[in-house]
């Protein structure tokens, strides 16, 4: 089992910062991949940003460079800052790790962060 713990959201008002973060713990031997999703109400789960082992990172387009992903391989954790929030970010945002645990691979998820983005 592998377990992640997001923390961070919360309500800001547009134009404002948030930073989440989210520590995997459990037995794990290797992290490869580790990102943030986000799912506002009534729409499908979609893919904000993820970052490899290596540090290679990969953004969707409506980030625009207001967001950075980045990770603590000792600490199994990553984070996501987050600056010019519009209301359109408003969503719960979800961590997910992949890599190989004792017995196998992994692909886990965490129960999600809400994040509001309001006047």
């Amino acid at each position: 089992q592998v377990q992640l713990v997001e923390s961070g959201g919360g309500l800001v008002q547009p134009g404002g910062s948030l930073s989440l973060s989210c520590a995997a713990s459990g037995s794990i031997f290797r992290i490869n991949a580790m990102g943030w999703y986000r799912q506002a109400s009534g729409k499908q789960r979609e893919l904000v940003a993820t970052i490899t082992s290596g540090g290679s990172t990969d953004y969707a387009d409506f980030v625009e460079g207001r967001f950075a992903i980045s990770r603590d391989n000792a600490k199994n954790t990553v984070y996501l800052q987050m600056n010019s929030l519009k209301p359109e970010d408003t969503a719960v945002y979800y961590c997910n790790a992949r890599g190989l645990r004792i017995g196998g691979q992994f692909n886990s998820w965490g129960r999600g962060t809400q994040v509001t983005v309001s006047s």
